[in-house]
């Protein structure tokens, strides 16, 4: 079922762990408030855990037509029926992914540097890049060099077309100068949650991306798809 990038996927909206709300309600608050793009991180969760709610936060994404990533997990998100996975430089080859996942799968990788957008470019199997970080984030124990906005725009250009969504410290004013600067959009996760406004939060962003009228696509870049369903 193909996806219309200009409703549903200019905001990737993170999950966050040692929160008081848990991934599901998380997920629930959001998609509630319009997010139509879940990434469910778990960091270093045990596999029956991490796969229950992802099953869960999948039941949620679909209930609101949004799509769901796991992220740093191939076989949890298989597992779970999600409509993809993200992998950064630790978490597996993309190439090896695909494979395993055909087209069932939407793959994202992570980008920092002009190596890794190389290898992006030569996988040619990824369906979008989360480049970054722009700023600094307390999210990330292991935070790759800050950007800035000109990093982040040399790497959507060294993607050749790989459509990339922004992450790192973003904010809801970014979002234009960002997407102007050839992003398909940015992935939020600690603002999202920032003094338990997570309905305000997230209407601030989507407001901001709705503001830039030109299509966060780069030209020729492929339409984003609900893998595994008809």
């Amino acid at each position: 079922m193909p996806l219309e990038p200009s409703q549903y996927c200019k905001v990737m909206c993170l999950t966050q762990d040692r929160l008081a709300a848990g991934p599901t309600e998380q997920a629930e608050r959001l998609c509630s408030s319009g997010a139509r793009w879940i990434q469910l991180r778990m960091k270093g969760a045990p596999h029956e855990a991490w796969l229950r709610t992802a099953r869960a936060v999948v039941a949620v994404c679909r209930a609101h037509g949004a799509v769901c990533i796991v992220n740093d997990s191939l076989e949890v998100a298989l597992e779970s029926g999600a409509d993809g996975v993200h992998l950064g430089r630790d978490d597996g080859d993309w190439e090896e992914a695909r494979r395993r996942a055909g087209r069932r799968l939407l793959i994202g990788g992570t980008v920092n540097d002009s190596s890794d957008a190389r290898r992006a470019v030569a996988a040619d199997c990824l369906d979008y890049a989360g480049v970054g970080p722009l700023r600094h984030t307390a999210t990330k124990a292991k935070l790759a060099p800050v950007l800035g906005f000109s990093g982040v725009r040399e790497l959507i250009r060294e993607l050749g077309g790989i459509p990339a969504w922004v992450i790192g410290g973003v904010q809801s004013e970014d979002a234009p100068g960002l997407l102007a600067a050839g992003a398909a959009g940015i992935a939020v996760s600690s603002a999202l949650y920032r003094n338990g406004r997570v309905e305000d939060n997230i209407l601030a962003f989507l407001a901001a991306c709705a503001s830039v009228t030109h299509s966060p696509f780069p030209a020729g870049a492929p339409p984003i798809t609900r893998f595994g369903q008809s």
